[in-house]
């Protein structure tokens, strides 16, 4: 799946009050791993920005004013988010004004276009509940480097919640290969002969190595409020397969 971290930015609170968008910001994510093929667009809001809004992210009127329209980047911005998994941060405000800037153009809401939504902001108060969960918080959650973000920006958030969003879901779905029936075909379907596996060659993890493994470990430990699954020792074979006393 195509992976689309998004975020906007916007002259307030509530597109009900006629508030509009006036950055975005996508980075794409592909086998979890960041593509590069990025989309950022300012634009030109065609009005002023709220005062509380203007302080968050600090893009005047003035600068915004030679920028294209909404209408103007509609069909650029739907052809490289269609069909994508797409991952905000507080999705219903996100959503919300991406809604109401396609009403006007008469084209369908924003999930018509994509494949679903995550909002991380729901993923990370089930993951902590009780807990500050902010963009800001996260970051410092899962040391996330952001000591460089003084202003909200679309390209930016973006960026930093693509790592947050890797972070908190990083993992693996299986440590099993599927080895199959044992019998290796070739392309016509004869039969492969199997060669001798080659020496095995074990590199001993270093002490840089095994501290920042430890680190890691340390950080999940935190994360699960306890002993993380990785600790866990199993018995020897033996012990495992002995009957019980």
């Amino acid at each position: 799946m195509r992976q689309i971290i998004l975020d906007t930015e916007t002259t307030g609170l509530s597109p009900r009050a006629g508030n509009r968008i006036l950055e975005i910001g996508c980075v794409e994510v592909l086998n979890r791993q960041l593509s590069g093929n990025n989309l950022h667009h300012y634009i030109n809001p065609e009005r002023d920005s709220e005062e509380g809004a203007l302080a968050v992210h600090g893009l005047t009127t003035e600068f915004l004013r030679d920028k294209p329209t909404f209408r103007q980047i509609a069909a650029e911005f739907l052809d490289y988010v269609r069909g994508a998994q797409i991952i905000i941060h507080n999705a219903p405000f996100d959503v919300g004004f991406l809604d109401a800037e396609l009403a006007l153009l008469d084209l369908p809401p924003f999930s018509e276009h994509v494949a679903e939504v995550i909002d991380t902001l729901q993923m990370a108060k089930e993951l902590h509940p009780g807990r500050r969960n902010s963009l800001d918080a996260l970051c410092d959650r899962y040391g996330i480097a952001n000591a460089h973000r003084t202003l909200h920006g679309g390209l930016l958030d973006a960026a930093l919640l693509a790592e947050v969003y890797l972070a908190m879901t990083r993992g693996q779905n299986s440590l099993t290969m599927d080895l199959g029936s044992g019998d290796e075909q070739g392309a016509d379907g004869a039969a492969l002969e199997l060669a001798p596996l080659a020496e095995v060659i074990v590199v001993a993890a270093g002490e840089e190595d095994q501290r920042l493994h430890e680190d890691v470990l340390n950080q999940l430990d935190k994360e699960v409020r306890g002993t993380c699954v990785w600790r866990f020792e199993p018995p020897p074979p033996e012990a495992a397969d002995a009957p019980p006393a």
